[in-house]
């Protein structure tokens, strides 16, 4: 109540003395302390709103950490933890939940993350609110949704909807396009951002005491969620084959974690350290000595955005939104699928010192292009 309270009295005070108006807006998706890029992004997004002097809310998955951050108030949809059913009863909830958010904090735009479940979300509530709403594409629900037939039915008729469509690279706005070519007029493309502020490269860290890596050997770092796109099972065989003697640090968690521990067990590949999801990646970066990203599918990686900004070289796939981002200054595009040129590409800047602190101090420059995000209404 007192928050629906400070609303109105905000919007009376802007209208007396003549400002201009201030939004309402409601962010549907992941949110911290969820991780993942989805999350840097919302919070980023929540933060340059707040900035504009407009009021923000938040529906996002249940967490049992949730609480509001920094001037954003944060609400969560009940589900089950039941694998199958989880999906479904938390579309049903946040459905309702936001139509009452709607109408309790007066929004006047409903702002989803991904097309489904999020974006439909946004379009049922509407139904029964009439408020505008937005869509950001992040990547996989263009780049693997979209091939089911039955969900790419549903992906064009939330496109088609909604008011703006902001998408994070071009390559996507190029695909929604060939999806239907009448969206082409309400697409924006809007880049991620990385909070430079957060991930330095002299931040204070004791990981590497923490997780007794060996001080003398380099380290490569992968950060994401461990599954089937982001070709984990050939950054492994890529380091079977390194010519240096590297550790690799794998931080992040998913579906394909205990394959992977197998990998590395029944292949004897060494020095491989798993540390789980993470919620101190920027304390994690400063210490690695080139990020590692082999992808077989992408939007525009975040984390490869953090790991400039901790001034790391990269050595990624050429593939979505990743040539846009790692040019030949700042590291090396290799094709998905290929270990030999990963391990070779890898090799290439930890045996040369010189190039990978040109290509770290590049990246750091180029992490300063992507400091503010865009607001996209």
């Amino acid at each position: 109540m007192l928050f629906k309270f400070i609303l109105k009295r905000v919007r009376i005070l802007s209208l007396f003395f003549g400002s201009k108006k201030i939004m309402n807006v409601c962010i549907l998706g992941h949110y911290p302390p969820h991780i993942g890029g989805v999350s840097s992004h919302t919070y980023l997004l929540s933060q340059e709103l707040v900035k504009r002097g407009d009021n923000v809310i938040v529906l996002t998955y249940p967490h049992q950490n949730i609480h509001d951050y920094d001037e954003v108030h944060v609400e969560t949809a009940p589900t089950i933890n039941i694998k199958g059913l989880r999906g479904f009863f938390f579309f049903i909830s946040a459905t309702l939940k936001l139509i009452s958010i709607t109408r309790k904090y007066d929004i006047d735009l409903v702002h989803a993350h991904y097309v489904l479940p999020p974006g439909l979300i946004a379009i049922l509530a509407n139904i029964f609110t009439r408020r505008k709403t937005a869509v950001t594409v992040h990547g996989s629900d263009i780049n693997i949704l979209a091939s089911n037939p039955l969900l790419r039915i549903l992906i064009i008729y939330v496109l088609k909807k909604t008011d703006y469509i902001a998408v994070v690279n071009e390559p996507l706005k190029e695909k929604i396009i060939k999806l239907d070519n009448d969206l082409k007029d309400k697409l924006m493309v809007t880049p991620n951002a990385v909070d430079v502020e957060k991930y330095k490269p002299d931040n204070e860290t004791n990981f590497i005491e923490d997780m007794n890596l060996d001080k003398d050997k380099p380290l490569i770092l992968f950060v994401g969620n461990l599954v089937p796109q982001k070709g984990l099972n050939y950054l492994l065989e890529a380091k079977k084959i390194l010519k240096t003697n590297v550790q690799l640090v794998i931080v992040g968690d998913g579906s394909l974690m205990m394959n992977l521990k197998e990998m590395v067990v029944n292949e004897d590949i060494k020095d491989v350290i798993f540390t789980g999801a993470r919620r101190d990646v920027d304390k994690i970066m400063p210490v690695g000595d080139v990020f590692v990203l082999p992808s077989i599918s992408e939007g525009f990686p975040i984390t490869l955005l953090e790991a400039f900004a901790s001034g790391l070289p990269a050595v990624a796939t050429n593939v979505g939104g990743i040539p846009g981002l790692v040019t030949s200054d700042v590291g090396l595009l290799v094709e998905p699928g290929d270990p030999v040129a990963l391990a070779e590409s890898l090799d290439l800047i930890l045996m040369d010192d010189k190039l990978k602190e040109r290509m770290g101090n590049a990246a750091l420059r180029k992490s300063q292009e992507y400091s503010t995000l865009k607001i996209p209404y």
